[in-house]
């Protein structure tokens, strides 16, 4: 029998995903991004000067922190704060490198651009919701700094989004909700650029291998819904052609 899913969508359907720009007052790029129950507040920092190793270069640096707040899942998780566990770090990595993807470092002068994601609600993708919002939240952040001057010209030189696929009972679905992310046989996380340029794909086999085949399957649903996510990205983005060349 097939996988019939919770919320009726089609296997190659992402869930509703919104970007709420502008969520907070202080930091130069905020989102509030909502991919059906999952819900991140990603804002973006800007601060002058640059990591030790980075001195003296010219160059530009970006990070990025993820964290989940205690009442973002059924049960309260307590707080990370002096020690953080293996998989905050694993994904704030991931985070950082796929937006460094997007950004020209040399063109960014020694600043630092620093992404905060704080998941408000998990369920499921929250790393990708985390990227392909702070994306969103990374455009407004670097057109404030151009029409304040501080920036002359944009340093974004490709739009990115990200998006989870996996297999049920054989099948491959596009992003997942929790209830498909722990049934899912293999799962991917897949980061991609505006010209379907892969940065990153995280994916393995819970319990048995899968096939290439398969795995071609999972990619051609990433590739579908990422498109889709670049487009929404798109429609939050004010004015797209004064900052980003190569749109």
């Amino acid at each position: 029998m097939a996988w019939q899913r919770p919320d009726g969508r089609q296997p190659y359907q992402l869930r509703p995903i919104s970007f709420d720009a502008g969520f907070t007052r202080f930091a130069p790029g905020s989102v509030l991004t909502k991919c059906g129950d999952t819900q991140v507040l990603c804002t973006v920092s800007v601060t002058e000067g640059v990591p030790k190793f980075l001195k003296g270069t010219g160059k530009g640096w970006l990070t990025a922190e993820y964290r989940m707040l205690p009442g973002a899942t059924q049960q309260r998780q307590e707080r990370e704060l002096m020690k953080l566990s293996g998989r905050t770090q694993e994904i704030q990595r991931l985070i950082g490198r796929s937006l460094r993807a997007a950004v020209d470092l040399e063109v960014l002068g020694e600043r630092t651009l620093t992404i905060d994601a704080d998941v408000l609600q998990a369920d499921a993708g929250t790393r990708t919701t985390a990227i392909t919002g702070s994306f969103v939240a990374l455009a407004h952040a670097i057109s404030k700094l151009l029409q304040q001057g501080t920036l002359e010209r944009s340093p974004l030189v490709k739009q990115v989004a990200a998006v989870s696929v996996g297999l049920l009972q054989g099948e491959p679905f596009l992003d997942l909700n929790y209830l498909e992310d722990v049934a899912a046989d293999v799962d991917f996380n897949v980061v991609m650029n505006q010209d379907m340029g892969i940065i990153e794909i995280q994916g393995t086999a819970e319990e048995n291998s899968f096939s290439r085949i398969q795995l071609n399957q999972l990619l051609d649903f990433a590739e579908k819904g990422i498109q889709q996510l670049l487009i929404a990205q798109r429609e939050v983005i004010a004015d797209p052609s004064l900052f980003l060349g190569n749109w």
